[in-house]
C-alpha cells in the first residue's frame, strides 16, 4: 500500500465507518466496499453502546464483520466504547465515513457531524449516499423479519443470515443468547 500525498508530508488515509452493525446489513457492505476504496486503511469500527440491547455481542459482530470484509485487505475490524474522537485520535485517523439513507439520517448525522467537529476540528465527516436499493435497510428491520423467521437472504450477507437463524431458533421467536 503506498501513502497517499497530504500536503508536504507522506502519511496513509485512514477512515473510520463506526456504527453497532447489529447486525451487518448489505447496505452497511456497501458503504465499506465504496469506501475502502476511497482510503488506504479503512476502520470498522463497531461501537460497544452500554445504553443498547444487542442482539449479537461485539465480538460476534466483530467476527461477522471480519468474514464478510476478509476480501478487502484495506479493511480493519475494531470496537470501541469511548468518545469518537478520542477512538479517531488513538487510530490516527481523520476521516469518519457515515452512511445516509434519507433526510432523517442526514438531519441526525449532521448533528453528530457537527458535535464532533466542536470537539475536534482536525476531523472531518465524509457523508456517503446509500444505494437506492437500501435506501429503506436497517439492522432493526432484519432483526424483526428475522425474529418472525421471514426472508433475509438479500438483505445480509449469507454467514450473517444464517447467524440470524441461529439466534432466533427458538419455538417463541425470542433470541437466544
Amino acid at each position: 500500500m503506498t501513502p497517499q500525498q497530504s500536503g508536504t508530508e507522506n502519511e496513509y488515509r485512514i477512515a473510520v465507518y463506526p456504527g453497532s452493525f447489529d447486525p451487518v446489513t448489505l447496505g452497511h457492505l456497501d458503504i465499506i466496499h465504496r469506501a475502502a476504496k476511497q482510503f488506504d486503511r479503512l476502520i470498522v469500527a463497531v461501537l460497544n453502546n452500554t445504553t443498547k440491547k444487542p442482539l449479537f455481542s461485539v465480538q460476534e459482530r466483530k467476527t461477522l464483520l471480519a468474514e464478510v470484509t476478509k476480501d478487502m485487505p484495506n479493511v480493519e475490524i475494531d470496537s470501541f466504547r469511548d468518545l469518537l474522537v478520542r477512538y479517531m485520535r488513538s487510530r490516527h485517523a481523520k476521516v469518519i465515513i457515515r452512511g445516509i439513507r434519507s433526510v432523517t439520517d442526514f438531519e441526525y448525522e449532521l448533528q453528530m457531524a457537527s458535535t464532533n467537529r466542536q470537539l475536534d476540528e482536525s476531523i472531518e465527516t465524509v457523508f456517503m449516499m446509500t444505494n437506492p436499493k437500501y435506501s429503506y435497510l436497517s439492522s432493526s428491520i432484519v432483526k424483526e423479519i428475522a425474529k418472525f423467521h421471514g426472508p433475509v437472504h438479500d438483505l445480509v450477507p449469507p454467514v450473517v443470515e444464517a447467524n440470524l437463524k441461529e439466534k432466533y431458533d427458538t419455538p417463541d421467536g425470542e433470541a437466544t443468547k
